[in-house]
């Protein structure tokens, strides 16, 4: 049976260790499907699970130097928090390295600038410079002969090549300075570059590492929605309290005001406000009552009361909503997979060009090619860095699909981003995405011949099962039902009932003609001006003549004509497909300012319609509801479901409005747009700086100006480069 998870991973520096976890577990038997997220420094993998297990993942890397947490079912929380305790540890320790290293390096740095002509500057310099490459950067060297022991390399080979033969030929020059006299050549130490490289890099990291974490607030803010315990009232009557993970479908619970709600569930007793506005929108604390269903995440207001739960831990809305932004945030832009190959194979490159640069060097330069090709080997490994080209999409789909799901829009995955700002064509569906979806009586007119008898009107559409009769049920909610016989519903026309002995009809026109009753001149003008205004209309009439008349509309959202206006503001065309009558369509759509529309649309009829437009060479996204219209939606270029309703529609459409305002439609075309040109400059500055970077660190400059690219120099140019890709991302949490 194919399952997918979401395991930590640690041991990840780079985009190279990102591309070897990621081929490691897709060659694993079973594993159907792996996404190795390195800003999240987490991978989703699909597997069978009755052939492969979360053990044989994490053994699996443990063989190739990296780390998998896994954790039962029952202890998701558990892993979880010891990843997250995991990545604290690691942020203090790479902290206490950062801070050390600055401060034994920048006295290095000084001598060497400064005082490198004394004699005791070589071994005082050699004396600070050994604790920060050996203590302080053992890291890199841990990680780099881990990588070699499994055939890998990755960015911590390059530093550890590059310091360790900085301060390996400064520590011979000091020891052995007659070997280089002997020959004519002064020897140099260059043990501010190893100790300065070192010092720049793990503050570049440390930045990064702070950057990182901000990336992954949307999923932070979602899970503090949680409770972690909540009270139950037992059998006995007692109270007890509970963490919410052991909490059964069942349960009673006592919800007391202002806590936050644990559970999906049914209120049994009580009454309250909850405030629902981090799933609907709404800043309006929305009543309960019995009978009530309230969501877990909600804050309970004012009164208390008593909770049945239907959905624990694991199994809410909001779990849900979790799971699709985690699963969204570790999903991989069509782009990524150029970066990915690129990384797979950039390590051993560079290592390439670094030695072809050395061997130049020494072949063209018979005075100084030691000296210049040991720096530009150096210089090469230190400014050749992958992190960058690792972190610019991943952090920006992270940053932008967070965002999304803080302003209520849920994207499924990286794809939908980029699909998104494609879009140049939306269609529409009617009813619940531009109107409410709630049919309500606009107007009601009795006829100036007889007495109105509103009774006797409630009480035959109350037999009814139709949505209109349900508005008239509601409108004339003040009304008493009283008994009725020989009920009988008549399929597309309306329903039929003897009450005192009177025979009664509710319905269209056309039932009223079948049975030969008689429409008053009033009423019918009355029918005529509603019908007019797209309006459906129902009558009510005894076995002669129409009593009255009904006028029902669904009404239009209060935001839709204003989110119809901002899409065409930029550039889009809406299109409104429904399968209400043309009447009722052009009336909707003149309210909704939607100047292309189409009635008495079937649901393959829409889908075809999305095919044409498709045909004319427009991208087409499709609103709607998820159920209803799923073969529109499968057939659009980007489906979006509207509502706060059903998991089903969160799991078909690429993107769901929580709120159902359509206003969000237009705020998700733009964050998409915003997305893409970020991770777009992100990538445009990695290749550059790595196009730029690494001729000018080989010594491409040399012969036309004399300039050799000082290590310590690339060492903070490469520890900048991640940090501006990652701040780069950071950027879209400004999107208003």
């Amino acid at each position: 049976m194919s399952r997918q998870e979401t395991f930590p991973v640690t041991g990840m520096s780079c985009a190279a260790c990102s591309a070897r976890v990621e081929k490691t577990l897709t060659r694993q038997a079973g594993v159907l499907h792996a996404a190795v997220n390195l800003a999240a420094a987490t991978a989703t993998v699909e597997y069978d699970d009755t052939v492969c297990t979360p053990e044989a993942l994490q053994e699996a890397l443990q063989k190739i130097g990296f780390g998998l947490i896994i954790a039962s079912p029952e202890a998701t929380e558990t892993a979880a928090d010891t990843a997250e305790e995991q990545q604290r540890q690691a942020f203090r320790d790479l902290r206490f390295r950062t801070v050390w290293a600055i401060l034994l390096a920048l006295p290095v740095a000084v001598i060497g600038m400064g005082f490198m002509h004394r004699p005791w500057a070589n071994g005082a310099m050699c004396l600070l410079a050994t604790p920060v490459v050996f203590w302080l950067g053992r890291g890199f060297f841990i990680n780099a002969w881990r990588q070699l022991k499994h055939g890998g390399a990755n960015m911590d080979t390059l530093v550890a090549c590059s310091t360790g033969i900085a301060y390996l030929f400064s520590l011979f020059n000091l020891l052995w300075p007659e070997f280089w006299l002997s020959r004519g050549i002064t020897p140099h130490v260059y043990f501010e570059a190893s100790s300065v490289i070192i010092a720049f890099i793990l503050l570049g990291r440390l930045l990064e590492a702070r950057a990182k974490g901000a990336t992954t607030t949307a999923i932070k803010r979602l899970m503090g929605l949680q409770p972690r315990s909540v009270t139950v009232l037992l059998s006995s009557g007692d109270e007890a309290v509970r963490e919410i993970k052991a909490l059964r479908r069942g349960d009673l619970l006592l919800i007391r005001p202002g806590e936050r709600i644990a559970v999906d569930g049914i209120v049994t007793q009580g009454s309250s406000y909850v405030d629902e506005s981090m799933m609907s929108g709404e800043p309006v604390a929305v009543a309960k009552g019995p009978g009530s269903r309230v969501y877990a995440g909600t804050i309970n207001q004012r009164g208390s009361f008593r909770l049945r739960a239907e959905q624990v831990s694991g199994e809410t809305r909001l779990d849900h909503i979790i799971r699709l932004v985690q699963e969204a945030q570790g999903s991989k832009a069509p782009v990524q997979q150029l970066v990915d190959r690129i990384a797979a194979i950039f390590v051993p490159t560079i290592m390439g060009i670094a030695l072809l640069s050395f061997g130049l060097w020494l072949w063209l330069d018979d005075a100084n090619g030691l000296t210049h090709g040991l720096l530009a080997l150096v210089t090469v490994l230190i400014i050749a860095c992958p992190c960058a080209l690792g972190l610019a999409t991943p952090t920006a789909i992270m940053v932008g699909i967070g965002k999304g799901a803080e302003k209520g829009i849920l994207i499924k995955d990286a794809e939908s981003i980029e699909v998104a700002r494609q879009v140049d064509t939306i269609v529409v569906d009617k009813t619940g995405t531009l109107t409410e979806g709630h049919p309500v009586v606009e107007r009601l007119v009795w006829t100036a011949s007889a007495t109105p008898s509103p009774d006797l009107f409630y009480t035959l559409e109350k037999h009814s099962e139709h949505p209109l009769a349900e508005a008239i049920c509601r409108h004339l909610a003040t009304c008493k039902e009283v008994e009725a016989k020989e009920i009988e519903s008549l399929t597309g026309r309306g329903i039929k009932g003897c009450i005192d002995g009177t025979l009664y009809y509710a319905g269209n026109e056309p039932l009223l003609a079948a049975q030969g009753v008689t429409i008053a001149p009033d009423l019918k003008q009355e029918a005529e001006e509603m019908a007019a205004e797209g309006k459906s209309i129902i009558y009510f009439a005894d076995r002669t003549r129409a009593l009255a008349v009904a006028g029902i509309s669904d009404r239009l959202k209060a935001g839709s004509a204003q989110a119809v206006e901002r899409l065409r503001q930029e550039g889009i065309t809406v299109i409104m497909l429904t399968g209400d009558s043309p009447e009722s369509a052009a009336h909707t759509a003149r309210l909704a300012g939607i100047s292309h529309y189409e009635a008495r649309m079937m649901p393959d009829e829409k889908a075809g319609y999305i095919a044409w437009l498709q045909g004319k060479g427009h991208k087409v996204a499709m609103v709607g509801d998820g159920i209803n219209d799923s073969a529109a939606l499968a057939r659009a270029d980007l489906s979006i479901a509207m509502g706060s309703g059903c998991d089903i529609a969160m799991d078909v459409a690429q993107m769901t409005i929580i709120s159902s305002d359509l206003n969000k439609i237009a705020e998700a075309l733009r964050l998409s747009r915003l997305t893409v040109r970020t991770i777009r400059q992100n990538l445009f500055w990695a290749f550059i700086y790595n196009l730029i970077g690494i001729p000018v660190a080989a010594g491409l400059l040399y012969p036309l100006n004399g300039f050799l690219l000082n290590p310590m120099i690339a060492g903070a140019a490469m520890a900048f480069s991640s940090v501006s890709v990652v701040t780069n991302s950071l950027r879209i949490k400004r999107f208003k």
